[in-house]
């Protein structure tokens, strides 16, 4: 992997006010990481391939990330970018809406990372979750919608997409949850005993 090239990108993307994983949430993803050494990663919104080329060092031999994203180009660009950093061997691209992409999956993936269109996040949750091996990890950003998921909040135009993620969650059982506060961040993880949220965590 050429680090140089992907702090280049890094910068350039921030200079363009893009959306990239920030370092804190890479932080706490290293540590999982690190230790799992996934086989298979599913990303959901390359953006410009900043994410996928981070996850990328911690693959095993022979390990692949599966990534979606629509916007045309931002693709052009993801490809340019993870060709520049050496690593296109373990990044696959699919290319067009998640909406449409994700029900035609069957793959098993050790990790998720989620960090797309928030009103879609239920249903990005329920094919991440179909396809999560057993002690798979779900990574999902911004998942609280800056805070609004475990608010009384309901002025917002997005106010449906809030309450049915946080509708979403509190129903759904066998995962164990962490959030982090400072990016909204949320961790999903199977368990394999069931064991529904706490209710102070969402109500």
């Amino acid at each position: 992997m050429n680090k140089d090239e992907l702090l280049k990108i890094k910068e350039n993307a921030l200079e363009r006010h893009i959306p990239i994983i920030m370092d804190d949430t890479l932080e706490v993803i290293d540590k999982y990481l690190t230790e799992k050494r996934p086989e298979k990663i599913l990303e959901i919104g390359t953006a410009v391939g900043y994410s996928a080329m981070c996850f990328s060092e911690y693959l095993k031999d022979g390990g692949k990330i599966d990534t979606i994203e629509r916007d045309e180009e931002r693709i052009a660009e993801a490809k340019e970018n993870i060709k520049k950093v050496g690593v296109e061997e373990k990044i696959n691209i699919y290319e067009g809406d998640a909406v449409e992409i994700l029900p035609t999956m069957n793959d098993k993936y050790d990790v998720v990372f989620i960090d797309a269109a928030k009103g879609k996040y239920p249903f990005f949750l329920e094919h991440a979750l179909r396809m999560l091996k057993d002690d798979g990890i779900i990574f999902a950003d911004n998942i609280l919608y800056k805070g609004y998921v475990m608010s009384d909040y309901n002025k917002h135009k997005q106010r449906t997409a809030v309450t049915h993620l946080r509708q979403y969650i509190k129903e759904t059982q066998n995962l164990r949850l962490k959030y982090w506060k400072l990016e909204m961040d949320w961790q999903l993880q199977r368990k394999e005993l069931k064991n529904s949220y706490s209710s102070s965590m969402i109500e």
